[in-house]
């Protein structure tokens, strides 16, 4: 279950506790916390963001914005670079695969790409 929360810190000139204006949500996948500016100061919108983020959960997606921009054709390029930078040895062999890949999954968003996806793929 989500909850949402200001952020509350120290002062450092008066010592006192200090509360942000605006809200942060909290919630869980696979029992791990992910907290995320709710980028508003409102309380009502800010209450809807982390049942968004638990229904998106329990479709089986990856939750946030964080995620929801990245294509397959950005991951599979740092893939590459990070291979050519440790100068692998099977890098041949690496860009034989995104190719493959890349003919049922180039311009589709990370998020989207599903087991059923993969499935159908394979």
């Amino acid at each position: 279950m989500g909850s949402i929360f200001k952020r509350k810190w120290k002062d450092e000139k008066t010592g006192q506790i200090v509360e942000g204006d605006t809200w942060w949500i909290k919630y869980y996948r696979n029992r791990k916390p992910y907290r995320e500016l709710a980028k508003t100061d409102q309380i009502t919108k800010a209450q809807r963001l982390p049942k968004k983020r638990e229904g998106e959960i329990s479709e089986g997606k990856l939750p946030g914005i964080y995620f929801d921009k990245v294509k397959f054709d950005e991951l599979a390029e740092d893939f590459l670079t990070d291979y050519r930078i440790n100068n692998r040895d099977t890098i041949d062999k690496a860009e034989r695969l995104v190719r493959y890949l890349s003919k049922a999954f180039a311009g589709i968003r990370a998020t989207e790409i599903t087991t059923a996806n993969v499935k159908a793929y394979i």
